[in-house]
């Protein structure tokens, strides 16, 4: 009777175990869910490229931009669960969204699976080099001394970007005029434009226009300064505590068959371990991360709960 049961076992597992083996026999997509040229975009095409390489199939990127990541989100969300259709998501879209939204076109926690989290990083402060204020605290006085009069722009509402402004507006007290747009690289591009003053970019979208001095870093908002930016002080040297991170990481559809995430998630590790694609995230200012499916899908759920109760007390709802 054992014998028979595991040979029934080993039956069923079979065309799962040979679908992996031949996992990608064509080319795979990885939805972006912004514009080009913002963080998830970069890191995007950093690590798609080395997948392709690894896996001898194309690795196309689609950017799906809108509705804070949302129209992306659902893309992949109802792609069939085969594992040809990855979604690069960023952390507020699969953790804040649903506390944000009334009316969710998908279940994050129910529709997406996690494979891993690619990278981290924190934000930057930037503004248009024309804006007066050369510090923080300057910046924080001059919000305040004009309240309303003062724009910012983010990747969308309810991104990382829009999010991570909300904590330091919270943290500071001022009052600022939210622009949101479709992503990150035309919310930057207005900073320099001096349509918007300023805005909380991503680090890896902002640092080469603010080496180019196209933009004026008040200040990066991990706990330390960025050895990439080593002369932009931490927001955290003025306001002690204060720090916010973001993160890209890939999901795919659930019911993609555990073999495929494990491949991915492996694959994926790999080439987060070369030499060159581990230069590019530091130039960058990222950190690669590469943690487990199971270790990914327990920090979305916790960070979710947090976001639950910033939400609810900020009262960051889109009807």
């Amino acid at each position: 009777m054992n014998r028979s049961i595991r040979l029934a076992f080993a039956l069923a597992v079979l065309p799962s175990m040979a679908f992996a083996q031949a996992y990608p026999a064509r080319p795979v997509r990885i939805i972006v869910p912004f514009v080009a040229g913002g963080a998830a975009d970069i890191v995007t095409r950093v690590v798609s490229q080395k997948l392709g390489e690894a896996w001898g199939q194309q690795v196309v990127v689609d950017n799906r931009a809108g509705a804070g990541g949302n129209i992306g989100g659902e893309l992949a969300a109802k792609a069939t669960p085969d594992g040809y259709t990855l979604f690069m998501t960023t952390g507020s879209i699969v953790t804040a969204n649903q506390h944000i939204y009334r009316k969710m076109p998908f279940d994050p926690a129910k529709d997406l699976a996690a494979i891993t989290n690619v990278a981290s990083g924190p934000q930057v402060l930037v503004v248009t080099p024309s804006f007066p204020p050369k510090t923080v605290r300057e910046f924080v006085a001059l919000a305040k001394a004009r309240p309303r009069e003062i724009t910012y722009g983010s990747a969308g509402f309810s991104t990382q970007t829009h999010l991570a402004a909300e904590n330091f507006i919270a943290l500071t007290g001022i009052d600022v005029v939210h622009i949101p747009y479709k992503g990150e690289a035309p919310a930057i591009a207005d900073v320099m434009a001096g349509q918007v003053q300023f805005a909380t970019a991503n680090m890896a979208a902002a640092i080469n226009f603010i080496k180019q001095g196209r933009l004026r870093a008040l200040g990066v908002t991990s706990k330390q300064r960025s050895a990439q930016l080593p002369d932009v002080p931490a927001i955290a040297e003025t306001y002690p505590g204060f720090e916010n991170i973001g993160w890209f990481g890939l999901m795919v559809a659930t019911g993609t068959p555990r073999e495929i995430v494990e491949k991915i998630y492996r694959d994926t590790v790999k080439a987060l371990e070369a030499p060159d694609i581990r230069s590019r995230f530091d130039g960058l200012g990222m950190a690669p991360v590469g943690n487990s499916p199971a270790d990914f899908a327990k920090a979305i759920r916790d960070e979710t709960a947090r976001w639950a109760v910033i939400v609810r007390e900020r009262k960051l709802v889109v009807e």
